[in-house]
């Protein structure tokens, strides 16, 4: 048992077990499986500036990843599906512990009002998905506008609580536009069952701790209630916790210069030995271990940089500015960080022009300007863009937004720019 671990320890660890660390392991349609169930869960977002955020997570775990192999996972195989309210993919062969949750989701005051105000219109709906389905909202007419987040249409917004509390699932998507059938069409006969609420919570709790890598008893509270879809004091989190401590199926660990002690799956200590001794876990080998390094360009939602957690990891500072106004980005509208290594080392700003199939490089942000005069780090962010161009199918890339400037950061992206230019 481990008393403190090296911060470097922890965030080689957590880049590991998101599979970003110490290269690409998986590959193709099936590696695009494999990373999906490895790092548990990946969060949907509509937005397509440069490619969706989901896409973008697998794109920098998997080689050779295209979007329509989570297509093909998610609405041709079945092996995964989407759900919840914060949008994320999931293993199918989780379903029955998620038909605790969703039944759970039906039942929230706001959905069980919902539900009582309005059962003639869901049985509409349900009538018309079992005579036409599947469906999407915009194949019932003539319903009744409401004012919502979720829906712009009565219709709509019963699809989506009979979606959230378990009744209909994603059959596909047209576009982005989700299509719902009933569960029972969409989902493995095997698997359309629903497990028992202890189960269920156990199951969960073990969940929680393999997504977040190393987990404060705090972080623990919050990301299990969500997944079990109940409220849940520290009280109890801490109890859970000591109990699987005890059962052997979790362990505590101090990480150096963190306040609070960090819970992690027990079955992971071997791994915490190889990067404590120096070695990558063999689980983790890259798939070519002999390909020059190249920088990742990590997804606005990834796990490991989001809601804070690029400071706590990494100390870099990470906000997600797409919902703020112009005038209050610091960065830019789409930035992404940039990792090297096991570190965050610059913010890129990229969009995709896709008439002309260019790349624009709109700012691109170095932690510290002597990157700029880095040869090994020129070279890995040309083979990084490189890469990302290939997955964009972008023909060319355009730079000119970078400089030239007199500011001092600017000066910096201009020298990259240049570098850039002879290498991609």
């Amino acid at each position: 048992m481990y008393d403190t671990i090296p911060k470097v320890t922890a965030r080689r660890y957590i880049l590991g077990r998101q599979g970003l660390w110490p290269g690409r392991r998986w590959i193709g349609r099936s590696g695009a499986a494999q990373a999906l169930r490895y790092v548990e869960a990946v969060q949907i977002d509509p937005l397509n500036v440069v490619a969706r955020s989901h896409d973008i997570v697998l794109w920098s775990r998997v080689a050779d990843y295209r979007p329509e192999y989570l297509d093909d996972l998610l609405y041709g195989e079945r092996e995964f599906f989407d759900y919840g309210s914060g949008l994320f993919i999931y293993p199918m062969d989780e379903l029955p512990y998620w038909r605790v949750a969703m039944q759970r989701k039906g039942r929230e005051d706001r959905w069980a009002d919902f539900a009582s105000q309005h059962s003639k219109l869901l049985r509409e709906v349900k009538s018309e998905l079992r005579r036409r389905g599947p469906l999407g909202n915009r194949d019932f007419t003539g319903r009744t506008r409401v004012n919502s987040y979720r829906a712009r249409k009565d219709s709509g917004l019963a699809l989506y609580y009979l979606w959230l509390a378990g009744e209909l699932m994603t059959h596909h998507r047209q576009g982005f536009e989700r299509l719902y059938d009933f569960r029972n069409n969409v989902a493995p006969a095997q698997l359309n069952r629903r497990a028992t609420v202890t189960q269920t919570e156990h199951f969960f709790a073990l969940k929680t701790l393999a997504f977040k890598g190393l987990s404060t008893a705090r972080a623990f509270a919050h990301s299990w209630q969500g997944f079990i879809e109940r409220r849940v004091n520290m009280d109890e989190a801490n109890k859970r916790l000591n109990r699987l401590v005890a059962a052997g199926e979790a362990a505590v660990v101090n990480v150096e210069g963190w306040k609070e002690a960090c819970y992690l799956s027990a079955g992971d200590l071997p791994l915490l030995d190889d990067l404590e001794a120096g070695r990558v876990p063999p689980a983790w080998q890259p798939l070519d271990t002999t390909t020059d390094q190249e920088v990742v360009f990590l997804a606005p939602l990834d796990i490991v940089s989001a809601r804070g957690r690029a400071n706590e990891l990494f100390d870099f500072e990470y906000v997600w500015e797409v919902y703020k106004p112009a005038a209050q980005r610091r960065w830019g509208y789409y930035t992404l960080p940039i990792l090297y290594g096991d570190q965050l080392v610059a913010r890129l700003d990229p969009k995709l022009d896709r008439a002309t199939q260019t790349l624009a490089v709109n700012g691109l942000w170095l932690e510290h300007d002597d990157l700029a005069d880095e040869a090994n780090f020129i070279a890995a962010l040309a083979r990084g863009l490189k890469r990302f161009m290939a997955f964009l199918a972008a023909e060319q890339i355009d730079l000119a937004a970078l400089g030239p400037s007199t500011r001092r950061k600017a000066s910096a992206g201009q020298r990259v720019a240049r570098r850039l230019q002879a290498g991609i």
